[in-house]
């Protein structure tokens, strides 16, 4: 296939947490507010005068300082974005949000506090609240309440930000818009011969979380029509089609070495994909825009801190039904080193879609480097001929 107009274009926006447009909006005046996980809803950071920015920390090898603080046994995701801070890689905030979802990341977080990691903001805040374990009303209720108390008053508090009920409809409308155009990009993954590779959607649905909305959305358009218009190679060059599901993965490069093993990832159920992540917000009837945010991202996300057996079997329903609806031949539990949620999901979905469902699964483990790219290669090429094999003696096409 030909190559998208602007694939390279994004791919150097993802080479610096603080990249070009990350600069520009700085530059124009808005409040760059980040933040590492689904529970932080995107949305409330994006009101007027602020934007939002997930962080990653591209490029890491070392992590020896954040390791001293954190020790070697915790996430080295972690552990590499506390590291790009500790280099003064995120000196462009203005605020950092974070929640009690892992005690990791909390500690990494607590850190650019205690360490004084972003000099030269006046106005810069840490801002940690908490995440119920359930989604029921009552945690629905609590959550809405931590909200509206970690992130819409301190924002409203320090930098004056217009956090009104117009003002977080108009946010709502705008990171529907957002979530309506990668929703239909990734929509192609499910044709028979789709004209995007898992790798392409990878980077997009990333810029689409670390990049300014407002400067990336018109070439996320003009993408999507590219897409639309893009001639396919006759015959696709994988072998099969793969949900990839897990922890943290915000490296594309680890997408495209799963596809140079014979795969195509036709769906990205993992912390920083856009399952769940791109589902537009609805305001039901006399309901609140924080109440429907609120709702809305307690109740879509999948993650497996919601440890109880319904959430539990919920999250591997969730798996089938993307296997389902992306035609996949196999899932990979993908586990970033030392996480404890993923972990314990990780060998139960494996053993669950294996042994009960009859969905090929394997487990890895990773770290937040390729360090470990030979190893993964060879469980990958492995993976992917077991399900050619499948495939034979089932009669199907290859």
């Amino acid at each position: 296939m030909k190559d998208l107009k602007h694939l390279s274009y994004f791919e150097n926006l993802l080479r610096d947490a603080g990249n070009e447009l990350v600069m520009k909006a700085v530059e124009d005046g808005r409040h760059a507010l980040g933040y590492t996980c689904y529970f932080i809803p995107e949305v409330l950071l994006n009101l007027p005068g602020c934007f939002s920015v997930r962080l990653r920390a591209p490029g890491t090898e070392s992590t020896d300082i954040a390791t001293y603080y954190m020790t070697n046994k915790t996430c080295p995701f972690s552990r590499s974005v506390l590291e790009r801070g500790v280099e003064g890689g995120y000196s462009f905030l203005s605020a950092l949000i974070s929640g009690e979802t892992c005690q990791m990341m909390h500690r990494s977080h607590e850190h650019f506090e205690m360490l004084d990691l972003v000099k030269n903001k006046p106005g810069f805040f840490l801002s940690m609240m908490d995440v119920p374990f359930d989604t029921d009303e009552a945690s629905v209720e609590h959550y809405k309440g931590q909200l509206e108390k970690f992130i819409l008053k301190p924002l409203h508090d320090v930098y004056a930000v217009d956090v009104s009920e117009n003002a977080l409809k108009t946010a709502i409308e705008e990171h529907n818009e957002i979530c309506r155009i990668i929703t239909e990009i990734g929509s192609f993954r499910k044709l028979d011969n789709p004209p995007v590779t898992g790798y392409e959607f990878h980077v997009i649905s990333l810029v689409s979380q670390c990049c300014p909305q407002y400067l990336i959305i018109d070439k996320l358009k003009e993408t999507l029509d590219e897409i639309k218009r893009r001639k396919t190679d006759p015959v696709p060059s994988w072998r099969a089609r793969i949900v990839l599901a897990g922890s943290e993965n915000d490296d594309p490069e680890f997408t495209k070495l799963l596809e140079s093993c014979g795969a195509y990832v036709a769906a990205d159920r993992y912390c920083y994909g856009s399952l769940p992540g791109r589902e537009e917000i609805e305001i039901r009837e006399g309901e609140s825009a924080l109440g429907a945010v609120a709702r809305h991202y307690l109740l879509s996300c999948q993650c497996a801190r919601f440890m109880n057996r319904s959430h539990g079997d919920g999250r591997r329903e969730y798996i089938r039904s993307l296997v389902e609806q992306y035609r996949a031949d196999g899932v990979i539990y993908m586990q970033m080193k030392f996480c404890e949620f993923w972990s314990y999901e990780r060998i139960m979905g494996v053993d669950v879609l294996n042994n009960e469902m009859g969905i090929p699964a394997i487990g890895i483990e990773k770290e937040y480097s390729l360090s470990t790219a030979g190893q993964l290669r060879t469980r990958f090429q492995a993976f992917i001929e077991s399900l050619e094999i499948k495939k034979i003696q089932e009669g199907g096409a290859v």
